[in-house]
């Protein structure tokens, strides 16, 4: 019986031997995790922020480490409702807002799942947040696309060195136009400059708002904004003409109407969007904790071709936009 059981014994080792050196050479199953993509509509600041973010993502993790369900609200704020309470019934691991009212929306929908905003003005104002830290303290972080506004306030005085009268052209409906025009206003009136906002809802008084602007107005100002962003070929076909000059806010709108603007890479912030994802996903950072980032630096950008047109001679230290 003794020997019976030794052999037993000798056996179930052996078994559990065999079973633990098998468990450690068996590679470790990776997660994939999936994260939904609600970008507001697609234009080419946008568009790069979302490449970036995705690039950020695929790098650390492969192609097979991650799911991504890019979708396009088409500029519609319903429709960021609609798909982000898509990837919450989809108990999605995190969930990108790609501009402002996705970002509202996704706010909105969940409290659980980590958001992470890009192309983000000013996340206090979007969010509704007073006390402005710098975190939001609950699960929403991410990167801002603002630049400098009293540099963008100089850099029009920096050009039109003699002008009187900036007309403010932004959509209403987007919580960070409201906030940047507020605070250029503040900038150009503190310089001496009368300054008139003609704001719009939609594309369909776009040209009436910029018509308005140019009998009016020496210099126009656009800030970052998505819905004038999409419409860079109204304001376009009625300021050029006038002899209007448009300062813009970000390049994007700069390369549609603009002849100068102080430039972020939006590709970039949305790599470092995506680094902030893989932080959370992988590396169990608490999102409630996360700063939101700011582009590391921005550069003096001009339209040649409008700047031409225009007869406007810009400084040395500005650099021509590559126009695709």
């Amino acid at each position: 019986m003794k020997k019976i059981l030794a052999i037993a014994l000798s056996t179930l080792m052996a078994v559990s031997v065999m079973a633990s050196v098998v468990s450690a050479e068996a590679p470790t199953e990776q997660k994939q995790f999936k994260i939904g993509i609600c970008q507001l509509v697609q234009h080419v600041a946008l568009d790069a922020a979302s490449q970036g973010f995705m690039d950020a993502i695929v790098e650390e993790l492969g192609e097979d480490g991650v799911v991504f369900d890019y979708q396009d609200a088409s500029g519609d704020s319903a429709t960021c409702a609609t798909i982000v309470n898509s990837f919450v019934s989809g108990n999605y691991d995190l969930i990108l807002a790609n501009a402002t009212a996705p970002l509202q929306a996704a706010a909105q929908a969940t409290a659980d799942i980590p958001i992470l905003g890009t192309s983000i003005t000013d996340y206090a104002s979007a969010l509704e947040i007073k006390d402005w830290s710098g975190k939001t303290g609950y699960n929403v972080s991410g990167t801002s696309d603002l630049a400098p506004l009293a540099d963008q306030a100089a850099m029009i005085k920096e050009l039109f060195p003699d002008v009187k009268k900036v007309g403010i052209i932004y959509c209403s409906a987007e919580a960070n136009s409201v906030y940047q025009a507020d605070v250029i206003t503040e900038e150009l009136t503190n310089m001496g400059i009368e300054v008139t906002s003609y704001a719009f809802t939609d594309t369909n008084d776009a040209a009436t708002i910029a018509q308005n602007a140019c009998d009016n107005v020496e210099v126009i100002y656009i800030p970052t904004d998505n819905a004038a962003a999409s419409n860079t070929g109204i304001f376009d076909q009625v300021c050029r003409p006038a002899g209007i000059p448009i300062v813009c806010g970000e390049e994007g709108l700069c390369k549609g109407c603009g002849v100068a603007t102080l430039s972020i890479s939006y590709y970039d912030i949305g790599y470092t969007t995506g680094k902030m994802a893989i932080d959370i996903l992988v590396n169990g950072a608490d999102i409630t904790q996360m700063d939101v980032q700011y582009a590391p630096q921005v550069t003096k950008e001009f339209n040649e071709e409008i700047c031409k047109d225009l007869g406007i001679t810009v400084p040395e230290d500005y650099v021509a936009i590559a126009m695709e």
